[in-house]
């Protein structure tokens, strides 16, 4: 897994980052959750939407975060679809500087190959199956926050606790 920080975001209308990710008792040791969060849980700390103060609240607080590399395209296409043009471009920034406290898994032969076994499995969408795939490279004994009910569904057929939807 590397780490990234080369994107942003917070905008118009949307709820203001103000912790970091993994902000309250950060730094405390081995006892930290560790939780996946795909783009549906990512996306409410920059979009005013239906959950939104509880995906900040879980993003901001004492966990390990962990997502696929592919969740930085994900979250900025949706940015670039919801927010006012002048909106965009803070909420790049934040994302960028949110991610920097994010541990990514990148979409190697592995995990796609992974992903595409969880696709022919479990049905999921193609996006969804990489977020899977993407996460159990890391083990099903983390948390998956999904917004996305369907998503939520196959995390749990996977054995993947849920937290969110």
């Amino acid at each position: 897994m590397a780490h990234a920080g080369d994107v942003g975001g917070a905008g118009t209308g949307a709820p203001t980052p103000g912790r970091a990710f993994g902000a309250r008792g950060a730094g405390r040791g081995p006892q930290r959750v560790t939780l996946y969060a795909d783009t549906s849980a990512l996306l409410k700390r920059y979009v005013d939407e239906a959950d939104s103060d509880l995906a900040v609240e879980l993003l901001t607080s004492d966990r390990q975060l962990i997502t696929g590399r592919h969740t930085v395209v994900e979250v900025r296409r949706n940015l670039a679809r919801l927010l006012e043009p002048t909106a965009v471009t803070d909420a790049r920034a934040a994302f960028a500087a949110d991610l920097t406290a994010v541990s990514i898994v990148e979409l190697d032969a592995a995990t796609c190959e992974l992903a595409a076994t969880i696709a022919e499995q479990t049905g999921v969408r193609t996006l969804d199956a990489l977020h899977l795939g993407a996460a159990s490279r890391v083990g099903t004994a983390i948390s998956f926050l999904t917004f996305d009910v369907r998503q939520a569904q196959a995390a749990r057929a996977l054995g993947f606790s849920v937290v969110g939807a």
